[in-house]
């Protein structure tokens, strides 16, 4: 069984969109991850974060069912788990925040359980790019694979240290804005290539419901993204794709760019689910027929023959 190590936020998120709203529900990075990359079953997957004494144990007893391991999930006494709330434009592809709060989040040093310091592979999301760092420094084998997801908010505060561990990962997952400026590129192809001289070997720019590319060296790859009927919430979908990417991937030996397109579609399927419920329900729910079946649509979606 292959190991993946997942360093993310879990978190309370409260959401907001044209169809509905949510009191503080179950949300972070770190959460999406590891519910996403339960669909694997030859994974061993462990989750490194930091939550409040009012973290529901429901919560945490939602992960172990999961099989997500969470001995590497700080709880700190007399603390408040990381909040955030958003409320999202009509089309989905916006959205403002409303309120954050760091809380425990604001002095996070992840440690790295003793079980997972040689993971074969890594998943670095969205945090600071010194406390990504500091979860690599742990490590005691170089991993098969590191995948770092960021964000702008990091690129304006925190450029130079993000450049510094982009030098030490092997892919990474980005949306389309995110890429145009880490690169200072509006074409894409020209960002990625940017982007890929500053240290990763595969480059994933995501675009939503358009789907994602990705880019290795001089080939390219475009996964469309599923069209749905009805898109609830989009939080953790970038999240999800991430889980769903690395899952598969940990469950390969050699890691060439044919797997690497093969990951891209199971992320982009499985985060076709998690967008279809409000935070994490749908994508903790999603069975392996449902998986399965969605599979075959995406094949369907563009197969065709010359």
């Amino acid at each position: 069984m292959s190991k993946l190590l997942i360093v993310g936020t879990v978190a309370f998120d409260a959401i907001e969109t044209p169809f509905g709203k949510t009191d503080k529900i179950l949300g972070g990075a770190g959460t999406y991850i590891g519910l996403s990359a339960s669909n694997f079953n030859q994974v061993d997957a462990g989750l490194v974060s930091v939550v409040g004494n009012d973290f529901p144990q429901e919560y945490l007893d939602l992960l172990h069912e999961k099989n997500i391991n969470t001995k590497g999930i700080e709880v700190v006494k007399d603390g408040k788990t990381f909040f955030w709330s958003g409320k999202y434009h009509t089309n989905m592809n916006k959205r403002d925040t409303l309120i954050t709060e760091l809380n425990v989040l604001e002095h996070f040093n992840p440690v790295v359980p003793k079980d997972y310091k040689d993971a074969e592979i890594v998943m670095l999301g969205n945090l600071h790019p010194l406390v990504q760092n500091a979860a690599l420094e742990q490590l005691t084998k170089k991993p098969k694979l590191v995948v770092l997801d960021t964000m702008d908010f990091w690129m304006n505060i925190a450029l130079d240290d993000l450049r510094m561990v982009l030098k030490k990962v092997d892919v990474i997952t980005i949306n389309d804005e995110e890429a145009q400026q880490l690169s200072g590129e509006y074409s894409l192809v020209k960002a990625a290539k940017i982007i890929h001289e500053m240290g990763p070997k595969y480059v994933v720019i995501k675009k939503g419901e358009h789907g994602a590319l990705l880019f290795h060296k001089e080939q390219m790859f475009f996964a469309p993204a599923l069209p749905l009927a009805d898109v609830f919430d989009p939080t953790g979908a970038g999240d999800t794709f991430a889980g769903g990417f690395t899952g598969y991937l940990a469950q390969q030996e050699e890691l060439t760019f044919e797997a690497m397109k093969n990951a891209v579609i199971w992320g982009s399927n499985l985060a076709s689910f998690t967008v279809e419920e409000f935070g994490v329900k749908r994508i903790a729910e999603v069975t392996t027929k449902e998986v399965e079946d969605r599979l075959e649509k995406f094949k369907n979606l563009t197969n065709f023959s010359l």
